[in-house]
């Protein structure tokens, strides 16, 4: 979209009660109107706890995950702590290749350059391929009632790796390291066994990381803005943050004329176009719009501004655009600029793939400062805090879903899921596992920032009936096969696959706005 433009739309707008507020024509947006094919897919083991045996049943790879973790995690045998990290351990990590990664970590089974890139480096439209000498052995496991004995051995010593890390006995989660890379492959048509390979290769980085004293990787913006809007383009979970999103702010900037948006990390912009298409064809006419983009790149950041600001003008709506390649916990208010008279709105979009904000604490006391009358917060049901072992298990759960989600819906060797899942899933797991903690950023994150803005300054606004027709007009798309849920309550919308919650949307004003 960002290539050529945003396209102007023009379209008969339909209205939901009780609101009256128009919702978007999703088709003249360019988003589909009917899903792709469903495509036979490999099939997935799930144990049942009852009676320890396994059933191999499609996309269910999460329920299974979260029933082996609840029971191997008692079953784990003790890890003791050793001082020393073997010197073999040392030896194998002093040189580390161009990808990151210790060559001895990899083995035999590391990737091989095949066509251009990089598969740690997250480039778009770059490929890796895996070594064939074990892949036609893993890529039949648990593929029509295979040895999902295999796939409880994984999971099992996935754990017992993410236990051993826990209490810094490096040696010993080497050695199960290097197992597990030679056993998974992010290629293979297990589902489960791409997940155990992404986040075997997450720890080997996080041991890396803890012998080398490496945090913070350099981060390609480009090709983690290009995975994020192929995903955007499979996925509802974006679409249902975006439309639920300026559904809130549209009915927060009822009859004003002057409006304000702060986005706390814009990316691309690919929700604003919509919005201000409303804007526009408001019956009391336009406001004028403020926009503060933030992002780390400020060439990025300029180039949506540029994309923004043409698509605002051929609407006919005043429009400006102010960049900040800032994190928002880490700028003065002064740098916002909020103008006497106009009403503000926040929006924030949480990922894990890079810390967009900073300091979790100086980002909610500039929230206080600036009191806007709406701040949307879209949340990930995962939390960033905790142990090393917490977040572990947490996120094993969380991407297991992901991963059944796009398993349902693109075959194995689709390339936008490859891409998916080797550009934004794999850098969230990593970040979340190899960089992020208490230990390594030296503070604690919020473990769910509604609690945080409801004990502070700040009101829950119920979402709408309109912002339930809109999150429902989006899984239309998709059909109820799939496995997604829509859940309203407490105020909130949450968006899953069957019964996790992956994204949580909710609204808040403050009480100086009010």
């Amino acid at each position: 979209m960002m290539k050529g433009g945003f396209e102007v739309v023009h379209a008969t707008l339909d209205k939901i009660q009780p609101h009256l507020e128009p919702i978007w024509d999703f088709a003249s947006l360019g988003f589909p109107t009917t899903s792709s094919t469903l495509t036979s897919v490999s099939s997935i083991p799930r144990q049942t706890v009852e009676n320890r045996c396994i059933n191999l049943e499609r996309n269910e790879l999460s329920e299974w995950v979260e029933q082996v973790t609840k029971q191997l995690i008692d079953d784990l045998p003790s890890v003791e702590t050793r001082t020393d990290h073997s010197s073999s351990l040392q030896a194998d990590i002093s040189m580390v290749c161009e990808d990151n990664f210790a060559p001895s970590m990899l083995g035999d089974f590391r990737p091989r350059k095949t066509v251009r890139g990089s598969f740690l480096d997250g480039s778009c439209g770059e490929e890796l391929q895996w070594g064939n000498e074990l892949g036609n052995q893993t890529n039949n496991v648990w593929e029509n009632g295979g040895n999902a004995e295999q796939g409880l051995s994984l999971i099992a010593l996935l754990l017992e790796c993410a236990v051993a890390i826990s209490v810094d006995n490096l040696g010993e989660a080497h050695r199960m390291l290097l197992e597990l890379t030679q056993m998974a492959s992010p290629y293979a048509l297990s589902c489960a066994e791409r997940v155990v390979a992404y986040f075997a290769k997450a720890m080997s980085s996080r041991v890396i990381n803890s012998c080398l004293g490496i945090c913070s990787p350099l981060i390609n913006y480009n090709s983690v803005h290009c995975a994020f809007q192929a995903f955007n383009n499979v996925s509802p979970f974006i679409k249902f943050a975006h439309f639920t999103s300026n559904q809130a702010i549209l009915e927060a900037f009822h009859r004003r004329d002057r409006v304000h948006i702060i986005d706390l990390d814009i990316m691309q912009g690919l929700q604003w176009p919509a919005l201000f298409h409303i804007l526009a064809t408001r019956i009391e006419g336009p406001p004028h719009v403020r926009m503060t983009g933030m992002g780390s790149s400020m060439e990025l950041v300029v180039e949506t501004g540029k994309q923004l600001s043409n698509f605002a003008k051929r609407l006919g709506m005043s429009f400006e655009f102010h960049p900040i390649a800032t994190k928002f916990g880490e700028i003065d208010i002064t740098m916002v600029q909020v103008q006497r008279g106009e009403t503000l709105a926040i929006h924030w979009l949480q990922h894990s793939l890079y810390d967009a904000t900073g300091p979790d604490w100086k980002t909610l006391r500039l929230l206080e400062q600036l009191a806007p009358r709406v701040i949307t917060l879209v949340e990930q049901d995962l939390s960033h805090g905790g142990s090393f072992l917490d977040r572990f298990v947490g996120s094993l759960h969380y991407y297991s879903t992901m991963f059944d989600s796009l398993e349902a819906y693109l075959p194995a060797d689709d390339p936008s899921r490859h891409h998916i899942e080797q550009c934004l899933l794999y850098r969230e797991i990593n970040n979340i596992l190899a960089i992020g903690g208490p230990a390594r950023s030296g503070e604690d994150k919020f473990t769910h920032w509604r609690s945080e803005l409801a004990r502070s300054c700040f009101v829950q606004v119920p979402m709408s009936s309109n912002s339930m027709a809109q999150a429902q007009l989006i899984l239309n798309m998709f059909p109820p096969a799939h496995g997604y849920s829509l859940v309203q309550g407490d105020g909130t919308l949450r968006l899953g696959w069957k019964d996790t919650g992956l994204f949580t949307a909710s609204a808040w004003t403050s009480h100086a706005s009010r």
